[in-house]
């Protein structure tokens, strides 16, 4: 599938400025955790310059004076740091936790909004490697990076500072490299960065190939191709595993040129250091002091050009949750809509009109792809409480009219009407509150049977979830089961037959009790025996409610009220069992020739 094209750009604030409210939230810790860093930072100074302070005083001059309150003061500064790090690390979990929490909860709330169109042109993948690495990265990158560079700057500027102070012509030499290790950092940064956003983009595919792999494992053995897909799955991890590579090389080579730059400055304090003790222009302990700050100094130097790396991967997945986030769904409720009715994710159930069944399309056009219309100009009608059958070639666009009743997509042109009203002038919540759908393919969720069908209506009691799954025969082969209707499904009903999921789905949407009723293909998992029963069910469930059937088996569909023959888009025949077989036109033929091949096969059986 076509994901969302990936961002080029190299840093852009703006896609941080969008995170700002969720990261505002934890103000107070990160505040927190800044003052505990620049604490830490200022301990550490304190503690090289009292070794400083003893070189100088307790060696040099052999006098012990004040050692007792030095002593004291270096146990204080001890203890002190410590308090900093737990509260330093105690709050940058906080934070982690806290934000990652709040974007996967906004990722999800996003993805039950998104129209289908969505879940169209967007992989699994792509979404799964989303909403887990890369919110994962981004908690850790604002939790940890942003403050391990306050604690770093802070430690760099007090050092500079006390240099400055002891020494300024010694600070000067031994910081002389430091421009040269700038340029060095930005420009390995500048190659890892492309390579972090190919690494992440392949780790999507693989993801998405991952699923596909376990949920489609029962068709791949089938067609006898677990050799190609692991050729497939080969080459994806081959081309991640480049760039991998080439990322870690750079990422090897980043760090010792760092250290032998670093290195430089602590030779260069040591010589001329050196040359002044001799010449006694410099202390034992300010040369003592400078070589810990040379070697203290370019730790955070180090430790921001490790963050500056990790900004370029925290900046990659930024953008990708971004894409999420900011997604646009393709249907999209006015204003006074939501202000009347709520959201999908919120609804205002209290206002919702009851819903009586008339339908009518007025020059309704659509196309899934620009310029490729799969209905145009159609105009139907149907009645509250009509049982409505809906045949003809795959891609004809019968399953299009019923994703467009649902609204499930938005038809690019005319209006469509539910009880006289714009669909687009009452919410999708109200529309969907009133429908039962009922797919070839249905999914359970993980849980006991009971918990499915209760997805029909949450509040409904053990008595009528029993009496659901009784009118639809399900109740037999669930009586039969360990733990009856606590028995568990597993995970897409995996524990189950295709025809016990379609049972229990078909228990679920009755016992939504709902206006519209959608049956796509909905008994072909299910023997001839069992169909009949839930034919019979179904004329009880389906009265007064206005019902559409997509159905293979046409026997199925002779007691529909009106039985529409769709053909590239276009409504080629309209009527009843009895009045297509009476005009023998494409639906006569249809229907004869299933026939005769049904009485075939029964033959043969």
């Amino acid at each position: 599938m076509k994901n969302i094209k990936e961002q080029k750009r190299k840093f852009d604030k703006n896609i941080w400025y969008y995170f700002l409210p969720e990261i505002k939230r934890f103000r107070k810790n990160l505040i927190a955790l800044s003052i505990f860093a620049c604490l830490t930072a200022g301990i550490d100074i304190g503690l090289s310059y009292m070794t400083k302070y003893a070189i100088d005083v307790f060696i040099k001059e052999g006098s012990f004076k004040n050692i007792g309150q030095f002593s004291l003061m270096y146990v204080v500064l001890i203890s002190l740091l410590g308090i900093c790090i737990f509260f330093f690390i105690s709050n940058g979990g906080k934070v982690e936790a806290g934000l990652s929490y709040r974007i996967h909860k906004r990722g999800f709330k996003k993805i039950q909004e998104l129209s289908m169109s969505y879940f169209d042109k967007n992989a699994i993948g792509w979404i799964m490697a989303r909403m887990t690495s890369d919110v994962t990265k981004l908690g850790e990158f604002i939790s940890w990076s942003l403050v391990d560079m306050v604690w770093g700057l802070t430690l760099m500027i007090g050092m500079f500072i006390v240099m400055c102070v002891v020494n300024l012509k010694l600070t000067f030499i031994t910081l002389a490299i430091t421009p040269i290790l700038i340029f060095v950092s930005f420009y390995f940064q500048k190659k890892i960065v492309g390579l972090q956003r190919s690494v992440r983009k392949f780790n999507s595919k693989i993801t998405g190939a991952i699923n596909e792999g376990i949920t489609g494992a029962k068709t791949t053995k089938t067609l006898s191709t677990e050799d190609i897909c692991v050729e497939d799955f080969e080459e994806m991890t081959e081309k991640m595993k480049g760039y991998s590579i080439k990322s870690s090389k750079f990422a090897s080579m980043f760090q010792p040129v760092v250290i032998n730059l670093a290195a430089i400055g602590t030779v260069m304090a040591l010589y001329y250091g050196g040359n002044g003790i001799i010449k006694g222009t410099v202390e034992y302990g300010t040369l003592v002091l400078f070589i810990n700050f040379s070697v203290q100094f370019f730790e955070p130097v180090r430790e921001l050009a490790a963050i500056l790396t990790e900004m370029q991967s925290a900046q990659v997945a930024a953008e990708r949750v971004h894409n999420l986030l900011d997604a646009k769904s393709d249907i999209v409720e006015k204003e006074e809509v939501i202000s009347r009715y709520g959201s999908v994710t919120k609804p205002k159930k209290e206002n919702f009109e009851k819903l009586n069944g008339d339908i009518e399309f007025k020059n309704v056009s659509f196309c899934y792809n620009k310029d490729e219309w799969i209905l145009e100009n159609l105009n139907l009608k149907f009645k509250k409480g009509q049982s409505i059958a809906l045949i003809g070639e795959t891609g004809s666009g019968k399953s299009t009219i019923v994703n467009l009743i649902c609204r499930f997509y938005e038809n690019q042109k005319g209006i469509i009407e539910i009880d006289g009203e714009d669909i687009r002038n009452r919410s999708e919540a109200w529309l969907h509150n009133n429908i039962g759908y009922v797919l070839q393919t249905p999914h359970l969720f993980s849980g006991t049977i009971k918990e499915n069908i209760r997805y029909g209506n949450l509040s409904a009691s053990d008595e009528e979830i029993i009496l659901a799954a009784k009118r639809v025969n399900a109740d037999k082969f669930i009586e039969k089961l360990e733990g009856k209707y606590e028995a568990q499904v597993g995970e897409g009903g995996s524990l189950l037959s295709s025809g016990q999921k379609q049972l229990i789905s078909f228990a679920r949407a009755i016992l939504a009790n709902p206006k519209l009723f959608i049956l796509d293909e909905a008994t072909s998992a299910i023997d001839t025996e069992t169909e009949m029963e839930i034919q019979r069910a179904l004329e009880t469930v389906l009265e007064n409610r206005t019902s559409f059937i997509i159905a293979h088996r046409l026997s199925t569909i002779r007691s529909c009220d009106r039985i529409i023959v769709i053909e590239k888009g276009k409504v080629i025949e309209d009527g009843n069992h009895k009045s297509l077989m009476k005009d023998r036109g494409h639906y006569y033929k249809l229907y004869t020739n299933q026939y005769i091949e049904e009485k075939e096969e029964e033959m043969l059986a």
